[in-house]
């Protein structure tokens, strides 16, 4: 193993620990702006069809694509934390949904040409990962040609203030995992960079900027 390779393999299973750990926390928190996440659900909506295959990469609890599973034939939901997956399976049982497979896989294993998905979505994930322009190569491999990706990131850089300086020292405390201190431009021009054309942008909640991007693969 290469030593980039076992640096990535490192960060995976510091992430991953983290998550497992306050999974169940995690779980019970309510949505901090109701209003905002109603928003998002309803613009992902517009671009959903009832005979579309759909990919989310960074599922957590499952709580959005078992919202979303009525409007679509099937979603394939993953996530690197054991227990959000198994809280998820639980959701999914209770909620009586069918047509959602959850999954632990990591980011770089998300990657499946064969399954050609119309839809691949990544909420709250891209300001989380560190290899930015990995994941978003990942995620587009997955889709079928044309296919579109749905993302919602938190982009810190544009007014970050104190938090660009507390957060490292929260994540070497192991309170918080890694986050990407990104602007709006920085985000859209690496969706751009990994061969896609840029379709809907929106912000919710408006701050910090939680930045809603719908885009087009169109081949590198």
């Amino acid at each position: 193993m290469s030593s980039n390779a076992l640096e990535r393999r490192i960060q995976w299973l510091l992430q991953k620990k983290f998550w497992d750990r306050i999974a169940e926390k995690y779980a019970r928190q309510p949505v901090r702006v109701q209003n905002a996440y109603q928003i998002t659900l309803d613009r992902v909506a517009t671009y959903l069809k009832p005979s579309d295959h759909v990919l989310e990469v960074g599922c957590g609890t499952g709580s959005t694509v078992l919202t979303l599973s009525g409007q679509v034939a099937s979603i394939l939901a993953t996530d690197t934390s054991t227990k959000m997956i198994e809280i998820a399976r639980r959701k999914a049982v209770a909620a009586g949904t069918s047509n959602v497979t959850f999954r632990k896989m990591a980011l770089d294993d998300a990657a499946t040409p064969g399954e050609g998905f119309a839809v691949v979505m990544g909420m709250n994930l891209l300001h989380l990962v560190e290899d930015l322009d990995g994941a978003l190569a990942s995620m587009g491999d997955s889709l079928r040609p044309g296919g579109l990706l749905i993302t919602k990131s938190v982009c810190m850089g544009n007014g970050a203030g104190i938090w660009s300086y507390v957060l490292p020292v929260m994540r070497f405390l192991g309170k918080a995992p890694f986050v990407r201190i990104m602007t709006m431009a920085e985000l859209e021009n690496a969706i751009v960079r990994a061969g896609f054309e840029i379709v809907e942008t929106g912000n919710y909640p408006e701050r910090p900027p939680n930045r809603f991007v719908v885009a087009r693969e169109v081949g590198v």
